[in-house]
């Protein structure tokens, strides 16, 4: 059995191990497959023949699936699975699987450090001391931006599912009260300090609005000119989850008139960013590139779902499955 890895390296740059997936078939990993001038032609030539591909943000389309006679299996490395066209490896008889849970801590931690760092600007106030400014600054402390306290402030979280209510414990934690916003309702995850609230409630009401939802037709740009026009001023925007979630022309616009006080993004609606993204110059923004994912730990969950799904294909019996 022929298994290739059409991009592995930002799963395992070298960190992991891929020594579980060699005792399946033949294995070969490329760090990464970017496309020639036809687009499909790179990902054919290197999986033409396999029976299982696995990728993370290689695209597997259709024109590419039809010309892999021997394909049976595609294992998506990520949550996300719109980089195969589902629709042709189901006529194809081809099961396609994804890695639904791998990250929830990872990355309800990342949404709270983005949103401390906008608090507190950690990294800012290390640089201007190592550059000399407290050593000859005349008192004995300084800031250089506002600092804000988030005890008794209220956090909207939009999409209240596992890495939501991840969120939102630690939230409660910090003394913040939480209102979340899914179409599912958990009654019992309700107290004194977390509650479900209408949409219409998050914009208003919240001093610090969280995206944790996935991106559908209803979620996509749900951050626009007349949903922050709702916001209180001053309000802070944290997304970690898809960065088409927000048009980002609005939220800079929103920015630079100081109607949002800060925005921290880990994902842009382009991966990697566009040099000419809008909010790379706007006021009070701050965009890490997609790393929420990334802890060792994460990713060696990632990586063993991944051979959880491999294995339960192979016998048989096919788990994590996008496309029944």
């Amino acid at each position: 059995m022929k298994i290739v890895v059409l991009d592995g390296f930002t799963l395992n740059p070298g960190d992991l191990s891929w020594d579980g997936f060699r005792r399946y078939g033949e294995f070969t990993v490329y760090d990464r497959t970017s496309y020639d001038s036809d687009g499909d032609d790179l990902v054919v030539e290197r999986a033409r023949d396999a029976e299982i591909v696995l990728v993370n943000k290689t695209v597997l389309s259709r024109k590419a699936i039809e010309k892999m006679p021997m394909l049976k299996y595609v294992g998506v490395l990520a949550t996300g699975y719109d980089v195969v066209d589902i629709k042709a490896a189901k006529e194809k008889g081809v099961i396609v699987t994804n890695i639904p849970t791998y990250g929830t801590y990872s990355v309800a931690q990342m949404a709270i450090a983005l949103l401390l760092e906008m608090c507190h600007h950690v990294w800012c106030h290390n640089v201007s001391v190592k550059s000399g400014e407290w050593a000859n600054n005349p008192d004995w402390c300084y800031w250089k931006y506002p600092l804000i306290e988030l005890a008794g402030k209220t956090m909207g979280i939009i999409g209240f599912g596992r890495i939501g209510q991840t969120t939102g414990r630690i939230a409660n934690a910090l003394g913040m009260k939480v209102l979340a916003y899914d179409l599912y309702h958990n009654k019992s995850l309700e107290n004194d300090m977390t509650r479900y609230g209408k949409l219409e409630e998050i914009l208003t009401q919240s001093d610090v609005i969280v995206l944790h939802c996935n991106l559908t037709d209803e979620t996509k740009g749900i951050i626009n000119h007349s949903t922050i026009e709702k916001m209180k001023d001053g309000v802070l925007i944290v997304n970690n989850s898809r960065g088409q979630l927000i048009v980002e022309e609005d939220l800079a616009e929103a920015l630079n008139s100081g109607k949002v006080g800060g925005a921290a993004l880990d994902v842009v609606s382009r991966e990697p960013i566009d040099e000419n993204n809008p909010l790379l110059t706007a006021k009070n923004s701050i965009i890490t590139p997609h790393i929420s994912w990334a802890p060792k730990e994460s990713r060696q969950r990632l990586l063993d779902i991944a051979l959880e799904n491999l294995a339960g294909f192979i016998a048989g019996k096919p788990v994590n499955v996008v496309n029944p």
